[in-house]
């Protein structure tokens, strides 16, 4: 058992973080704060017109910050954006202040899942095959090193990987108000 006050998500676009996220919170009786979507709310703009103004830097800048403020608080499920993970502050706080799942998924179902996405800014110019596979080689490493927990994903309805990931979550997880 890792005990930690919130549950963290991380993994690729397309992985599921959202979806299966809000499923899982209700399950365990979590508020659920998707980061990209709560910066959306705070900046009064989409992320592909922040990562247009400021690039992804200025981007990366107000996800760190946020993030810092997510994790002073407790008995919440975060879906992370992808590339979170890139800065060490955040790998830090993700692993003081929570038990943190990588979900897996292939670059093929991720291709699937985000067919008819047009709000992701790393995807919307060249090759998305080349570059999800890209972002896989240099991200996916990351990932596994800061997750307490992996979750393969791949293939599963939303309903089917929260109900598997509630059953391993209720036997790594333990939730505290304060992490160890």
């Amino acid at each position: 058992m890792n005990p930690a006050p919130n549950l963290v998500l991380v993994g690729p676009m397309g992985a599921g973080k959202t979806s299966i996220g809000k499923r899982l919170a209700a399950r365990l009786g979590l508020a659920f704060v998707d980061c990209d979507h709560r910066l959306e709310e705070v900046t009064g703009a989409p992320v592909p017109l922040i990562f247009e103004c400021e690039g992804e830097a200025g981007f990366r800048a107000r996800e760190t910050a946020l993030i810092a403020e997510l994790m002073r608080g407790h008995g919440q499920l975060v879906a992370t954006g992808g590339g979170a993970v890139l800065a060490e502050d955040n790998r830090r706080r993700l692993r003081e202040r929570g038990f943190v799942v990588h979900l897996q998924v292939s670059v093929s179902q991720q291709i699937e899942r985000l067919a008819r996405d047009r709000s992701r800014p790393l995807l919307a110019f060249g090759d998305k095959r080349a570059r999800l596979e890209s972002l896989a080689v240099e991200r996916g490493p990351i990932y596994d090193a800061v997750a307490d927990l992996a979750f393969d994903a791949d293939g599963l309805t939303v309903p089917i990987a929260a109900e598997r990931l509630g059953a391993l979550l209720e036997q790594r997880w333990q939730r505290s108000e304060v992490a160890a």
